[in-house]
């Protein structure tokens, strides 16, 4: 024993108690105190190491980033496993819920063997490096990296060259098959030993309810919704078809390369093919930006304006040294953009290839949500220094997005007169395009993960599966026949990545609630789609108030200290659609809804 115990002493950086006796109080503490000291020295070692590898990315940087995921994940495990000792110790409510926390804060949980902890984090890092350097070669000579492909998609009409980039950029996951069901395998039986029947379990208990409880509160969600998505399905799908012909079936599917993205998950760079003919968004936000000659470093200057606005302090100077905002020319750099705190203090950072259009626009208030939220709850104790759940960490900055509307693109500038509420149709279409045809990808992602996961979707079955999946939530249907020598969902960043996905769909309800309610406390009487709470400082300290609690309270708790209620509600997406909602239903008369 004597042996076993002085491996965990090496492995954690301090020795178990005597188990023999009852734990005390003060011994819950003092272990927890000192695991987060520890689980801080090796977050910010992990950061450190990914940050390198995202932005240079070599065999060498995947090989630290992975020992450094390494040490974490199993310094982590170590300490899950030994915090059961503490189990049935009566503690403060605060206490508790740095344990709990502490159980939970894994997506990746190692085997306790050595040999197969090193070869999943291994495996992880691998498939990232894989997904990141990813190109499709139509020639020798002739190389296209995702964001290449994905620009193809985005601004082409010519059928043959977008079912060309999207059957290119799909021929880089198949070798990511055989790495990734050995993923499952190795982080199941890793997630088995923390107590969970399989990762998806893992992954859904981080949400203050039973493991099993959350499919249906998405579930419940998504019904709210899916009378608005079936609407918007039906008319993007015959308007298309006018553009398309055949191509696209008069009743079924819609083929997912010709909605303007690599994966189909959100549709506004459709916008041109099925505006009204009689109402457009009244600006071109990437024409305008183009116009001005900005550049990246100002498409940030703006998202950072908005937030000081709102009375949040600027940026920190290391942000704007430390950064990485564009594509380097002499290396591959995973430009899937993210958000950064690497010290879990104030070295905040970003990482995007940022390119000047209304998408990066976007984007960048996005992850700058996310750089503010991490710097509101950088006082909470190392286990609270993050989101009420991973769904209010994306909403935050898109719900700042949601304020990017014609009056705040006026107040800073980028609009001489504020179109008038005959563009809202347009608008609003625009906006569904992104915001609503997003929920279902958003939902079924991790849908099949969780199955996959389980067990209810063999390996042989990998892509067969996700397509019924995408059919039955998206009706959306691939270009080209697929079979099991493809490995489609590998193509999404955040399946090589390890990344949950359910966020993204909580997040897509969460920021209108959010918005809904800051709205309001900005006193904002307009249409929800005209509010934007740009310069109102009451908003702002609204806003920081539920930011600063981090992950102290259940999510319950921080979203009633923002909006006043305590369950997630749709009706707010269906508010602020409500005039769209009304224009498609006519348009739609006597055309097909569903698939």
């Amino acid at each position: 024993m004597r042996s076993l115990i002085a491996v965990l002493c090496l492995g954690s950086g301090f020795c178990l108690a005597d188990t023999t006796k009852p734990p005390t109080l003060a011994e819950a503490k003092a272990f927890i105190d000192r695991a987060q000291s520890k689980l801080l020295e090796l977050s910010v070692q992990g950061q450190r190491a990914e940050w390198v590898k995202s932005t240079f990315i070599t065999y060498d940087s995947e090989i630290l980033a992975a020992k450094a995921d390494e040490d974490l994940i199993a310094a982590t495990m170590q300490l899950a496993k030994e915090s059961t000792r503490f189990s049935h110790l009566k503690m403060p409510e605060e206490m508790a819920r740095q344990f709990q926390l502490l159980r939970l804060s894994l997506t990746l949980a190692a085997p306790s063997d050595p040999k197969e902890a090193q070869e999943l984090t291994q495996i992880a890092t691998h498939m990232e490096g894989i997904y990141g350097s990813g190109k499709y070669c139509s020639t020798p000579d002739q190389c296209l990296d995702q964001d290449q492909l994905s620009d193809i998609l985005r601004t082409s009409t010519d059928p043959a060259k977008l079912l060309d980039a999207w059957r290119g950029w799909h021929t880089i996951s198949p070798p990511l098959r055989p790495l990734f069901q050995k993923y499952v395998e190795l982080g199941n039986k890793g997630a088995h030993e923390l107590g969970f029947a399989d990762m998806g379990a893992m992954w859904r208990s981080k949400y203050d309810m039973p493991a099993d409880a959350f499919p249906p509160e998405l579930d419940r969600l998504w019904e709210q919704v899916k009378p608005l998505y079936l609407s918007l399905h039906a008319y993007v799908r015959w308007k298309l078809r006018e553009k398309y012909g055949d191509l696209v079936p008069a009743s079924g599917p819609i083929p997912a390369h010709l909605l303007g993205d690599m994966w189909a998950q959100e549709w506004e760079n459709i916008y041109p093919l099925v505006a009204p003919k009689d109402a457009d968004p009244g600006y071109n936000l990437t024409q305008i930006l183009t116009g001005r000659g900005t550049q990246p470093v100002d498409m940030l200057k703006y998202g950072e304006r908005f937030f000081t606005s709102l009375g949040f302090a600027p940026l920190p100077k290391t942000f704007w040294e430390r950064s990485m905002i564009v594509k380097p020319r002499d290396r591959d750099v995973v430009c899937h953009a993210s958000a950064w705190d690497v010290d879990f203090v104030d070295d905040l950072r970003i990482k995007i290839c940022i390119q000047i259009n209304a998408d990066d626009f976007q984007t960048v208030h996005h992850e700058l949500g996310h750089n503010f939220y991490q710097r509101a709850y950088d006082q909470q104790p190392f286990l609270f220094r993050d989101s009420a759940n991973d769904g209010f960490h994306e909403a935050i900055g898109d719900t700042i997005a949601l304020s990017v509307t014609p009056e705040y693109l006026k107040k800073i500038g980028l609009l001489p007169t504020v179109p008038d509420s005959s563009k809202d149709i347009g608008l609003l279409l625009y906006k569904a395009l992104e915001k609503v045809a997003f929920l279902p990808f958003g939902l079924m992602i991790d849908k099949w993960r969780w199955q996959v996961f389980s067990g209810q979707i063999p390996p042989e079955n990998y892509n067969q599966s996700w397509w019924k999946l995408r059919l039955e939530y998206q009706g959306v249907a691939p270009p080209v026949p697929r079979s099991e020598a493809d490995f489609d969902p590998g193509a999404k960043y955040h399946v090589p990545a390890n990344f949950p996905y359910a966020r993204y769909f909580l997040a897509d309800i969460l920021q209108f609630q959010f918005h809904r309610a800051l709205a309001k406390t900005a006193d904002c009487t307009a249409p929800l789609n005209r509010c934007s709470i740009y310069e109102s400082k009451a908003a702002g300290d609204r806003l920081n108030a539920m930011l600063s609690m981090g992950a102290s309270q259940p999510w319950p708790k921080a979203l009633q200290a923002l909006t006043g209620q305590e369950q997630m509600d749709a009706t707010a997406i269906l508010d602020y659609f409500a005039p769209l909602k009304r224009w498609l239903d006519e348009q739609n008369q006597g055309k097909p809804l569903g698939w």
